[in-house]
């Protein structure tokens, strides 16, 4: 079933159960969809694309979390991270740091690479054999570490 339908789905289970939080979050997902199934010109998306969709909705809301948080508003930051776990659901199985490492040990020894200098190497296998599995800031830590 592809992601729109999921989401179709999980809307109308949503709105029986009157949870408005999860209602706000898959009506956002349903609304970025419909702009890039506009905007791109082709009337599917590809399944990466649908997962770099719901990534980048998760990580807008965790960042604005983040900062109400910092702003001491735990009554805005709650909802939002409330609606970064119902889009959660609906990415693949995310890897754990120890995972991601031996990826990205492989990954260099592979590429040779040696130092910082390499590292833009490293990054571009990383993020295409990581897509979706790992966030690109865990991963880019890890190589900085492993690179350094």
């Amino acid at each position: 079933m592809s992601l729109e339908k999921e989401i179709m789905t999980a809307m109308k289970e949503a709105m029986k159960a009157k949870d408005q939080t999860a209602l706000a979050a898959l009506r956002a997902v349903k609304s970025e969809i419909l702009l890039a199934k506009t905007s791109g010109g082709s009337e599917e998306l590809s399944s990466d694309d649908e997962i770099k969709l719901v990534q980048k909705l998760v990580k807008q809301r965790k960042e604005s979390a983040r900062i109400f948080s910092e702003q001491n508003r735990e009554d805005l930051s709650e909802p939002e991270l409330a609606q970064a776990k119902v889009l959660e659901q609906f990415l693949p199985e995310q890897l754990t740091e120890a995972e991601i490492e031996k990826v990205i040990v492989s990954i260099i020894e592979s590429t040779g690479a040696a130092g910082m200098k390499d590292m833009g190497k490293v990054m571009g296998q990383a993020n295409a054999q990581l897509a979706g599995k790992a966030d690109g800031r865990t991963i880019s830590t890890i190589v900085k570490a492993k690179l350094a």
